[in-house]
């Protein structure tokens, strides 16, 4: 498999740069036994069956973005340096480890001062990031983040609009509620309250899983033979009891439909031999492209993805290299909106 035969051409216009309101007017292509309808979000309890049942990614998005400034000691008095950090993920010190720009104007053993509250000191590099020390833990850090930080868009947003108050809450799910992400679980942000409860109505089971989205859902894959690329590893929990109402509910004939490609990849590394779901914490680095078997998810709900990433990898082994490419063919000619705050799409693969 080449990288080639995921790339597609995107007109500018289609990216979306605000999601659409209210969350469930977005638009929403279905894909399923060989047709593509178009309909809305909102049309989902008409969609879905009773006894369906989807797995939702709990995660937190945290404001990961952070502006602060480096003060140093001169011949002719302090000099000053903007610096802009993106946290990526805690490391097993309790550091930080960060996208640093510009990071050849900050020395190990150098502080930051992000607000009054909030600096930290660079500790280590790592790969072209930086590991930052923090002056304060646990809620008090995350006081501080709350008041310092902006949320980290895409860098497709971001290169357009720098995130506002708004995005503390278009880019964060109605249900989150453990925070460690520094990106959204897009799809989920379609749902409202008005949207989950007709889908209880409807006999729709739900269940929370967590997958904190790392900043490696952003970095392009950078080789021709995409077999050779490594997925960044994110941290995962599947609860006992989460696995239990997933096994069921598969038992009883329901279809297992994952909201978003995290937790898609999340359940699909947790699957026993005989075919259920484990209980699962820890990393995953799973790497899903054309010719992989799905063991326990039988679709997904999830926004257009990039030309020749990984998700346009994931998604093409779903529901096959030639029925993604007439799919996004669709979708573009039909002016869906792209990315994540663009529209959504749920896609179950045809039969045998």
């Amino acid at each position: 498999m080449k990288l080639s035969d995921f790339d597609f051409d995107l007109p500018e216009g289609l990216i979306a740069t605000r999601p659409a309101q209210p969350r469930s007017s977005a638009r929403l292509l279905h894909a399923e036994g060989g047709t593509i309808a178009d309909r809305h979000v909102f049309d989902l309890p008409q969609i879905l069956r009773p006894g369906d049942h989807l797995v939702l990614n709990d995660t937190k998005v945290i404001p990961a973005r952070l502006f602060g400034t480096r003060r140093r000691a001169g011949p002719e008095g302090p000099a000053e340096a903007r610096i802009e950090a993106t946290l990526m993920e805690p490391t097993p010190e309790g550091h930080w480890r960060a996208l640093i720009r510009p990071l050849r104007k900050l020395r190990e053993g150098e502080e930051v001062r992000f607000s009054d509250a909030l600096s930290a000191t660079l500790v280590a590099r790592e790969d072209g990031a930086g590991v930052l020390a923090f002056n304060l833990r646990g809620e008090d850090f995350d006081a501080a983040l709350a008041e310092a930080g902006a949320m980290p868009l895409p860098p497709y947003i971001a290169g357009k609009r720098p995130a506002d108050e708004r995005d503390k809450t278009d880019y964060q799910t109605v249900w989150a509620r453990r925070a460690g992400a520094v990106a959204a679980p897009t799809a989920s942000l379609h749902f409202d309250q008005p949207l989950l409860a007709a889908l209880a109505a409807r006999g729709v089971g739900m269940t929370h899983v967590t997958l904190h989205v790392g900043a490696g859902t952003f970095l392009p894959v950078k080789v021709d033979d995409v077999t050779q690329h490594r997925m960044h590893a994110e941290w995962g929990q599947i609860t006992p009891e989460a696995a239990a109402a997933i096994n069921a509910a598969k038992a009883a004939g329901g279809r297992i439909l994952p909201v978003g490609t995290t937790a898609l990849r999340l359940i699909e590394s947790a699957v026993r031999a005989d075919g259920t779901l484990a209980p699962w914490e820890g990393p995953t680095d799973i790497f899903i492209t054309p010719g992989f078997r799905f063991r326990i998810a039988d679709g997904l709900m999830t926004n257009f993805h990039l030309p020749k990433s990984t998700l346009m990898m994931l998604v093409s082994a779903l529901m096959g290299v030639a029925r993604i490419r007439g799919i996004y063919a669709h979708a573009i000619a039909a002016q869906y909106r792209f990315f994540s705050y663009g529209d959504s799409s749920l896609l179950i693969p045809d039969a045998g």
